[in-house]
């Protein structure tokens, strides 16, 4: 496993005390509402327009109706895709695919990674530093050092870290070269900042707005808004979408998958990382060490060792999965007839760019 490789970019020393938090300021000129919500309004006044694309089902569907309302208004020229690559946690294909279907709607592609080590090995650089602080207080409260318990490493619903470090970090770093290249242009750089995110997949997301202020993201130079244009929609809707646009989708969803990007999602349902457990079951003993490495299980209350005893049980009473029909998520939301013109739509393209 190359995890532990990767622990010699993280300072592992005991952790001095924390300082106390500066509030954050955020620049005068930052607008504290969006100066509009009707989406072509939104996009006329965006410098850059960055579709965020982890090339799952939502962000395809985002892109392709963003880029459509571009086109008519004249706008793709500032339309951006950008792809946080996971590295190996996330599905084979994922990156290759995103760009992909970038090219077919016309716009430029970008690709930012984090640098310092995939999810696995920062969860176990974290975990170091979380010993290592918890360690650090009980000598100081005169307190058995190994008698204290360390916070869990591995993120979750309320410590999102992997979002922040791998995805959010990364991404911004983009949008500061983006204002780079339209230089000074006597005010700050607006960018309207597309994310794939529905109601529907959650209760925390369906508490998000359709359209607001990104306030961390902006300040003197750059103003970020963030839109979440389909934000209402229906997984009817987005198939729907991907069926009209003529875009491939990733075949885990045919395998039955119901997200994408990170293959074993923490904040994933059970069924999810089960079904990952029997497609990627190398990945997934990469986990079972991980979690012994921090002594703490992958999800809350369900470690990947007994995530993998369910899959192996599945496998043992239904044999190895076996590749499902193309078009199978699809068909499961717009039906056979429409499913079958998509995959021929899908064949001439592909036939065609052969050519």
């Amino acid at each position: 496993m190359h995890a532990p490789a990767q622990l010699d970019l993280f300072d592992t020393a005991p952790l001095a005390p924390p300082k106390p938090k500066r509030a954050r300021r955020t620049h005068p000129s930052v607008p504290d509402a969006p100066a509009a919500s009707v989406p072509t309004a939104l996009l006329r006044a965006a410098d850059w327009i960055l579709l965020n694309s982890s090339g799952g089902k939502d962000s395809q569907a985002m892109a392709s109706l963003v880029c459509r309302l571009a086109v008519k208004l004249g706008l793709l020229h500032r339309v951006v895709i950008v792809h946080a690559d996971l590295g190996d946690i996330e599905w084979e294909g994922t990156r290759k695919l995103a760009e992909e279907q970038a090219r077919r709607l016309g716009v430029r592609f970008e690709v930012v990674k984090a640098e310092g080590g995939d999810l696995l090995a920062r969860t176990v650089a974290r975990f170091v530093k979380l010993k290592a602080k918890a360690e650090t207080q009980a000598r100081e409260r005169g307190v058995d050092p190994t008698a204290m318990k360390v916070a869990p490493a591995w993120p979750s619903s309320s410590a999102r870290w992997c979002t922040s470090d791998l995805k959010r970090g990364p991404v911004r770093t983009l949008m500061t070269r983006l204002v780079a290249e339209l230089g000074d242009l006597g005010r700050p750089v607006r960018i309207l900042n597309c994310m794939g995110q529905r109601a529907a997949e959650s209760a925390p997301r369906a508490r998000l707005a359709a359209v607001e202020i990104d306030r961390p993201a902006s300040n003197g130079k750059r103003h970020v808004t963030t839109w979440r244009p389909i934000h209402g929609w229906t997984d009817v809707e987005v198939w729907k979408e991907i069926a009209r646009s003529g875009l491939p989708y990733h075949e885990a969803y045919d395998w039955g998958m119901s997200r994408l990007s990170c293959s074993f999602c923490v904040l994933g349902c059970e069924a999810d990382v089960v079904l990952a457990a029997r497609l990627r079951p190398k990945k997934a003993a990469e986990y079972i060490a991980v979690e012994n490495q921090v002594g703490t299980d992958f999800k809350h209350g369900l470690s990947m060792r007994n995530i993998v005893e369910r899959a192996a049980a599945l496998d043992a009473e239904h044999g190895e999965l076996r590749r499902p029909p193309r078009g199978t998520a699809m068909a499961r939301y717009v039906g056979k007839k429409t499913t079958r013109e998509y995959l021929a739509r899908a064949d001439r393209d592909r036939l065609g760019l052969a050519v």
